[in-house]
C-alpha cells in the first residue's frame, strides 16, 4: 500500500498542495478537518460521503462558507465539491491525494482503485505527524486510550507546559496547527484506523494493550495488531516508546526490544527492532524504566535517577484497577515529555474521570447508576464490572465486532446479579451466558431482554435494589441505534436523571 510521506517542511510554511486535487471520504470531524487543512493550502478538494445532501446539509453550508473565506489564493468556492450518496470510483480520474476518515475502511473499492492506480493515501493523523511544529506524544492501545491522553495532558499542563490535545479524541489537530507553537506538548489518541495508514511515528509512543477488538473491520488478530504497531515502526534513536508490561503482545516486545506478529488473514507476518528508548508500565511487577504498582505504591524510575512514588492506590481518584494501569502509562509518557513527579500526583490524585467512563449519573432510591458506554468490546465490559465490589444490574448490547464472548460471560455470572440485554447482541450475549452456565452446571444470572436503551434503563430501575449499581457497559458498539458511544452515553444520562 502507497502511503503519504513527509515533505519535511515546517508547518508554517508552503506544503505543496497549491493546486493539488484532493478526495476526502467522510465529512465527519476528520472529515471536515481535512477539509478545511487543504482548502487553506490551495487545494481543490472533493469530500465525498455514504449520507445524502439533505442530511449533510448543514456541514456542505459550513464548509462552503469556510471555502469562501480561505485565506489561501484563488477563487474559493469554486475549489470546493461535494460527492454525495457514495464514493463513486470516477472521483479518482483526477485525483493527486486520497484522505480517509476515520470510518471509512481502506478495503472499499474507491480506495483499493486509489491504491491499484499508485494514487497516495493519507489521513488527518499522519498529516499531523508530518506537519506539527512541535514533537508529538501519540497514544493508542484497544482500551484506555482517552483516559491516558487526558491524564497526559493534564499532567503536562500542571507541570507548566502549553499543551494541545487531540487526534481520535475532542477535536482534530490538523486545522489548528498555527496555534501549536515549537516548545508547546502536542497529545493525541490515535485509532487503529488512522495508524493503519501511517508513514511516521510520534517522538513518543505509547501502545497500551493490544486486545480482541474491532475484528468487524479488521480481518484478523494480526492485521489488528499491526496496526496499532504502526506507531511504533517508524521511530528512531532518539525517540521514546512506552509499552505495557502486562499485555501478551507488548510485553514480548518490551523485554526483547522488537516487535513480532505472525502472520494472519490480510496480514503478512511483522518483525521490526524498536528503535527508541524503551519504557514500562506494569501492575504485577517492576519494570527496568517507566511506571509500576509496588504493594500499594505508584512507583516511577529513571534509570541512574532511582524511584520516587507517585502517590499510593488508594489515593487514586478513578475507579478501577485498568484506571491505576491508564495512571501508570501516563506517568511515564508525561516524565518522558519532562514532567515532574509532583505534576503526576496532582493528577493521579485529583482526577476523578472522562465521560461515558464509569461515569456516575444519579444515586436514586438508593442505586448508584454508572455510564459506562465506553465498553464498547466486551474486555471493556470485564473492566467494568471488576470496578465495582457492590451488586451489579448490568446493561450490555448494543452492536457486536465479531468478538468473543466467553470470557465475559464467566465476569458476567461473577460479578452481576442481573443483565438487562438490548440492541442487535442481545441475542449473542445472552446464549454465551446461557452456554458457560451450562458448560459450568452452574444456576445462570437473571437475563432480561428489551428492545431498545429507553426500555433497557426503564427494566434496570425495576429490578435493582438498594446498595447495588446500575451499569451501562454494553460491550458492543452503538451503531444499531446511535452515531456514537457517547450519543449513546448522553441518552442514557437523559433516561436515568428522568426517572422518577
Amino acid at each position: 500500500m502507497q502511503r503519504f510521506r513527509s515533505n519535511g517542511q515546517a508547518s508554517g510554511g508552503p506544503r505543496g498542495y497549491a493546486g493539488q486535487r484532493v478526495v476526502i471520504l467522510g465529512a465527519a470531524r476528520q472529515g471536515m478537518a481535512l477539509a478545511r487543512f487543504f482548502l487553506t493550502e490551495g487545494a481543490y478538494v472533493t469530500v465525498s460521503d455514504m449520507r445524502s445532501a439533505e442530511q449533510l446539509s448543514a456541514v456542505c453550508a459550513e464548509l462552503q462558507a469556510f471555502a469562501a473565506e480561505a485565506p489561501a489564493a484563488g477563487a474559493q468556492s469554486s475549489r470546493l465539491k461535494f460527492a454525495l450518496d457514495g464514493h463513486p470510483v470516477s472521483l479518482l480520474d483526477d485525483a493527486d491525494l486520497l484522505c480517509l476518515s476515520g470510518g471509512v475502511s481502506p478495503a472499499i473499492p474507491i480506495v483499493q482503485a486509489a491504491i491499484t492506480r499508485g494514487i497516495r493515501l493519507s489521513n488527518d493523523g499522519q498529516l499531523t505527524l508530518c506537519y506539527c511544529p512541535a514533537p508529538i506524544i501519540g497514544i493508542t492501545g484497544s482500551a484506555g486510550k482517552t483516559t491516558t491522553t487526558t491524564l497526559v495532558g493534564l499532567m503536562l499542563g500542571a507541570a507548566g507546559f502549553t499543551v494541545h490535545v487531540g487526534g481520535n479524541i475532542g477535536t482534530p489537530l490538523l486545522d489548528k496547527l498555527a496555534q501549536i507553537g515549537p516548545g508547546d506538548k502536542v497529545v493525541m489518541e490515535f485509532s487503529s484506523f488512522q495508524a493503519e495508514l501511517f508513514s511516521r511515528s510520534p517522538a513518543i509512543a505509547a501502545l497500551l494493550n493490544i486486545t480482541p477488538n474491532h475484528l468487524d473491520r479488521h480481518p484478523s488478530m494480526s492485521h489488528y495488531a499491526a496496526a496499532k504497531a504502526n506507531i511504533l515502526r517508524f521511530q528512531d534513536s532518539g525517540d521514546t516508546c512506552v509499552l505495557s508490561a502486562d499485555d501478551n503482545y507488548t510485553g514480548q516486545w518490551l523485554r526483547d526490544g522488537r516487535c513480532q506478529i505472525p502472520a494472519g488473514e490480510g496480514q503478512a507476518a511483522v518483525y521490526f527492532p524498536l528503535q527508541g528508548t524503551r519504557l514500562g508500565f506494569s501492575l504485577s511487577s517492576e519494570v527496568p524504566a517507566g511506571a509500576f504498582l509496588a504493594g500499594d505504591r505508584l512507583i516511577w524510575r529513571r534509570p541512574g535517577v532511582g524511584d520516587v512514588e507517585i502517590c499510593r492506590a488508594d489515593e487514586v481518584r478513578l475507579r478501577g484497577h485498568h484506571n491505576l494501569a491508564n495512571i501508570l502509562a501516563a506517568s511515564g509518557l508525561a516524565g518522558a515529555a519532562g514532567a515532574a513527579v509532583a505534576a503526576m500526583r496532582r493528577v493521579a490524585t485529583t482526577f476523578a474521570g472522562v465521560e461515558h467512563r464509569l461515569e456516575i449519573v444519579r444515586e436514586r432510591n438508593g442505586v448508584t447508576w454508572v455510564n459506562d458506554s465506553i465498553a464498547t468490546a466486551p474486555e471493556r465490559t470485564m473492566a467494568a464490572l471488576r470496578s465495582f465490589t457492590e451488586p451489579i444490574v448490568l446493561l450490555a448490547g448494543g452492536r457486536d465486532k465479531h468478538l468473543p464472548w466467553e470470557e465475559c460471560a464467566a465476569v458476567i455470572q461473577e460479578q452481576a446479579r442481573c443483565v438487562v440485554l438490548f440492541g442487535e447482541a442481545a441475542g449473542l450475549i445472552e446464549n454465551a451466558l446461557l452456554q458457560h452456565a451450562q458448560e459450568t452446571g452452574g444456576q445462570p444470572v437473571q437475563i432480561m431482554r428489551c428492545g431498545d436503551l429507553p426500555g433497557a434503563v426503564a427494566a434496570a430501575a425495576r429490578v435493582a435494589q438498594p446498595g447495588e449499581v446500575a451499569l451501562l457497559a454494553p460491550g458492543g458498539t452503538s451503531f444499531d441505534a446511535y452515531v456514537d458511544f457517547a450519543a449513546r452515553g448522553q441518552h442514557f444520562r437523559a433516561l436515568v436523571e428522568a426517572l422518577p
